[in-house]
């Protein structure tokens, strides 16, 4: 990539007023933590219809149980990494909100504070029983007891993440899309761009006349609106704009 493209991003950045950070599985990939979709993606060792739907839970919560404190295990032994860190210092002095499709609280561990959890949040635990409510922030990894039980209702606990076939908390989809009709900038980084509604994000923010900074290791649909992508690792092209910034 040529270097004049670094500096073009980092004009970009350093002239924005409303910076939204698109993020999903690939930014966590060099934490160590596998992406779904990659060629070493978690989903290829296991059937997700398995593992991350509703009706798989209450078929086998035990089984999906397993696999969740198998994931937050992992989680717990990564650290943020660069590209974490680098997003985390920008917020100290750019108008920035990370919006994440990541449950691993990586972006939170590395100092960034404006971040919007659009798939929920691998370390909250939430009853199933709706009348009940109960819901906790949960750091064990290996949880004591799988599954977990409800201490106030006595019903299982799920993880708090977005399963397959479920909606995306409206809340938060709503403030992301209300900050993406008023971003002039978009960062994407490590997502595929193809889960909906998330992945139409950029396409609102270029369909308001704001610009768009694709960072991924390969082309994706977003790419085709981009107006710079770089494929690369994400640690590596924030730090190459970074010494623009």
């Amino acid at each position: 990539m040529e270097k004049n493209a670094y500096k073009l991003a980092a004009k970009l950045i350093k002239g924005a007023k409303n910076i939204i950070v698109f993020t999903g599985a690939g930014i966590s990939a060099e934490s160590g933590i596998p992406t779904f979709r990659g060629k070493d993606g978690l989903w290829n060792k296991y059937n997700p219809q398995e593992l991350a739907t509703y009706e798989a839970f209450i078929k086998n919560p035990k089984l999906v149980w397993e696999w969740y404190d198998f994931r937050r295990q992992l989680i717990k032994k990564a650290s943020p990494n660069k590209a974490h860190i680098i997003l985390a210092k920008w917020e100290e002095f750019l108008p920035i909100t990370i919006i994440t499709q990541n449950v691993d609280e990586l972006h939170q561990r590395a100092g960034s504070k404006n971040i919007i959890e659009l798939h929920g949040n691998i370390w909250t635990l939430k009853c199933i029983n709706e009348n009940c409510g109960y819901k906790e922030k949960n750091y064990e990894a290996p949880l004591k007891e799988l599954p977990p039980i409800c201490p106030k209702c006595h019903d299982l606990l799920r993880p708090g993440v977005v399963w397959f076939g479920e909606p995306l908390p409206q809340e938060a989809l709503s403030k992301a899309f209300s900050l993406a009709k008023k971003a002039d900038l978009c960062i994407v980084i490590g997502t595929s761009g193809v889960v909906y509604p998330a992945a139409h994000i950029p396409f609102v923010v270029k369909e308001n006349n704001g610009k768009v900074i694709e960072i991924n290791l390969e082309p994706t649909p977003i790419s085709q609106i981009a107006d710079i992508s770089f494929f690369e690792k994400a640690s590596l092209a924030l730090e190459k704009i970074n010494e623009y910034i």
